[in-house]
């Protein structure tokens, strides 16, 4: 589960510190080069709802090892691929195929794996995405600084494909799985009761805002700390995603915190500290840049920690429905307003990026306040699906 983690979002995400060299290689806008990571987290989110029902009839392994392999190739082919459309087309193929890692680990680990260890399995499987998604950015840029982007991309492939057979090779054979006929109708079935629940239409909402902010950031961060007057490195900027450790720790104490206080106490807390993180990059001394990455780095993932786990417990026995979808929004955010805030860096350079962040993090502080006066459901009335779910 560790390597399932890992392959994935570092193929995932590897190529936003190359963005600038993709932007320079092929003469791109920056919101064009990001374009590289946004169709590649699109296809994911579609993916995403329709993956564990077609896990429900060929396995959770078997379309896990096919999704990490698949990918993993589809890395190694953009590396090569002559065009800039090509390697479009090889980035929307490989977000579709990762789909089916995240879809269904969660399914496979509650199957196999014994009651008293599945949470172990989930935090490896956490961790090596964190890790992964850490790693992947950090690896590629340290290789393209070494040699080149299309490197740097071999590189996470080839990693990407040693981690896959590594899990083909651990991860035990399916004992307890059962197929069945894929339901389709189950998916809108289940759509229609979660969405008439007001809090999961915001606690969606949040996600595709808080995401976006957060992707924005990162994706352009590279062009602004190449740019004048700081003139970094690739090296040094990729050394920026190693912020992500704080990710972790504040996913950690931002969730325990809600657990002890509640969420809709607590939650508008790390969404504010979106909005001064933002502000902060907007200061011209780089340590300033670099604490206002770090601060919006432990809002967010403190922000989703609290968010993930409100989405179960309200979406009580559709859990698995109103997770998929809340991770739909979450990778859609990624997808449309990562990339539209490169016309913030074309038209207004960092301060664009900057105020177009900010728009979103103050609206999703105002949604924080309607999740406030959101009252909790009574066990009794939380979402049930019509059907058994089919995404884990």
């Amino acid at each position: 589960m560790l390597f399932a983690g890992f392959a994935t979002f570092s193929t995932l995400y590897a190529v936003q510190p190359l963005l600038p060299l993709l932007a320079a290689h092929y003469r791109l806008s920056a919101e064009a080069a990001s374009l590289a990571v946004s169709l590649a987290t699109g296809p994911l989110a579609i993916g995403i709802l329709v993956a564990g029902s077609v896990s429900d009839r060929f396995g959770r392994r078997t379309l896990m090892v096919a999704a990490m392999m698949t990918a993993a190739l589809l890395t190694l082919a953009a590396a090569v691929v002559p065009g800039w459309y090509g390697l479009l087309g090889l980035r929307f193929l490989a977000g579709l195929a990762l789909a089916g890692v995240p879809a269904v680990a969660m399914a496979y680990v509650a199957e196999e794996v014994d009651v008293a260890s599945i949470g172990s399995a989930m935090g490896l499987y956490i961790a090596g995405s964190a890790l992964g998604g850490m790693g992947g950015r950090l690896v590629a840029s340290l290789v393209a600084a070494a040699a080149d982007w299309r490197w740097a991309l071999a590189a996470v492939g080839l990693a990407g494909l040693v981690m896959a057979e590594a899990f083909r090779r651990l991860a035990p054979p399916s004992r307890r799985f059962v197929a069945s006929e894929a339901d389709w109708l189950a998916l809108p079935r289940g759509a229609a009761l979660l969405f008439r629940d007001p809090g999961l239409r915001l606690l969606y909402l949040e996600s595709f805002l808080l995401m976006g902010v957060f992707v924005t950031i990162y994706n352009y961060v590279g062009f602004h700390l190449l740019a004048a007057p700081y003139g970094l490195g690739q090296a040094a900027v990729g050394a920026v995603f190693l912020l992500y450790v704080l990710g972790s720790i504040s996913s950690s104490l931002f969730g325990g915190l809600a657990g002890r206080v509640g969420r809709r106490r607590i939650f508008w807390i790390p969404t504010a500290l979106v909005i001064v993180g933002v502000a902060l990059t907007a200061a011209a001394p780089l340590w300033l840049v670099i604490a206002g990455i770090a601060v919006v780095t432990i809002g967010f993932f403190g922000a989703h920690s609290i968010a993930s786990a409100w989405v179960g417990r309200r979406g009580g026995a559709a859990r698995g429905q109103a997770a998929a979808w809340y991770l739909f929004f979450y990778y859609m955010g990624s997808s449309i307003l990562g990339s539209a805030g490169g016309m913030g860096w074309t038209y207004g350079g960092w301060h664009g990026v900057v105020v177009f962040c900010i728009v979103l993090a103050v609206i999703a502080l105002a949604v924080s306040v309607l999740l406030f006066r959101i009252r909790p459901l009574p066990e009794n009335e939380r979402v049930r699906p019509a059907s058994p779910p089919t995404l884990g």
